[in-house]
């Protein structure tokens, strides 16, 4: 069974199809002119309206595009009530639209479900969705520790600890605009980060499992300003964010022993955050391409809920005989 996933989040427009193993994400940044810190939402919006008929045409051909059974879209950053962003009215619009047309069922989901689905997957372990286990979803908007657990085809996922204020993606995004980098910045500032010498990170107080990053920023511009090397600038916000991240997770484990520990988000395709954690913690990671902003997970979801549609009307197809 194929289907269509689609998401639009504030920086990334894509679509991607599953056919229950496999699948194919194609996606596309928004453009954000040098030196700025992000879009507005009416920016965003129109941006993915337009970059959305181009994407689908990446697709154009693939087996998996025809026969299409379902289509999904990402229509709001998490599951909780008052969670919205406008940036996803394109791809549930034109979601619904194409399920329409095509007469087949469309399918909701959050976007932060459908960062949790597609790490899961390109993890190799869809199995966690069927069972509680603890993640972190770590992106330019979100630094948040999750208990997640089954909910029909989907998750539920209840926030335990992370930031107070700025998120891990904010902090590295923010630095890298400080050292002139392009934004959004955490793969360049990854790079840079390995061409420094080893340093002692900034210790960022951990209250539970929450802590707050808004003095490191004042730290990372306070050695822009005295001139330190960029790498060691890099290197000192990228290892202060990997400790504390690992410190949180280590104390999460202490009140939820046993339990699997997941990263999804594009601050997790860090390579310091991914070698720290799976050593210490012994995480799981999916390849970088799935844990920054995509729609497989999406695609992954709405498969998910059109085998669980189909199995209640065999059910009641089969009570009635």
């Amino acid at each position: 069974m194929n289907v269509l996933g689609l998401d639009t989040s504030n920086y990334t427009t894509s679509v991607a199809l599953f056919n229950g193993q496999d699948g194919i994400n194609a996606g596309k940044l928004l453009e954000v002119k040098q030196g700025e810190l992000g879009l507005r939402q009416s920016d965003a919006l129109f941006q993915h309206v337009r970059q959305l008929p181009g994407l689908m045409e990446r697709l154009a051909g693939r087996p998996e595009l025809t026969g299409l059974r379902a289509v999904g879209a990402s229509t709001r950053p998490r599951a909780l009530e008052g969670s919205y962003m406008p940036c996803f009215l394109a791809g549930t619009s034109q979601g619904q639209a194409l399920a329409c047309a095509l007469g087949v069922p469309f399918f909701p989901c959050s976007h932060q479900q459908g960062h949790l689905a597609a790490a899961a997957w390109s993890a190799g372990r869809l199995d966690l969705l069927e069972r509680p286990f603890l993640a972190w979803h770590l992106s330019g908007g979100t630094t948040e520790l999750l208990l997640v657990e089954p909910e029909g085809y989907n998750v539920k996922a209840t926030i335990l600890g992370g930031t107070r204020d700025i998120s891990a993606g904010q902090l590295i995004d923010r630095t890298g605009v400080l050292l002139g980098l392009s934004f959004p910045a955490g793969k360049a500032l990854d790079a840079l980060c390995s061409q420094a010498q080893a340093c002692k990170p900034f210790k960022v107080r951990l209250e539970g499992l929450h802590f707050s990053l808004s003095g490191m920023e004042n730290k990372v511009k306070a050695m822009v300003e005295a001139g330190e090397p960029s790498e060691r600038t890099a290197r000192f916000a990228l290892d202060t964010v990997t400790d504390v991240v690992v410190r949180a997770t280590k104390a999460a484990l202490e009140q939820y022993p046993g339990l699997p520990v997941l990263c999804s988000g594009g601050v997790a395709s860090n390579s310091r955050l991914r070698q720290a954690m799976e050593q210490s913690c012994g995480a799981l990671f999916a390849a970088p391409e799935y844990s920054t902003d995509n729609a497989m997970g999406v695609a992954i979801l709405t498969h998910r809920a059109l085998c669980a549609q189909e199995d209640v009307w065999t059910v009641m197809c089969r009570s009635s005989v």
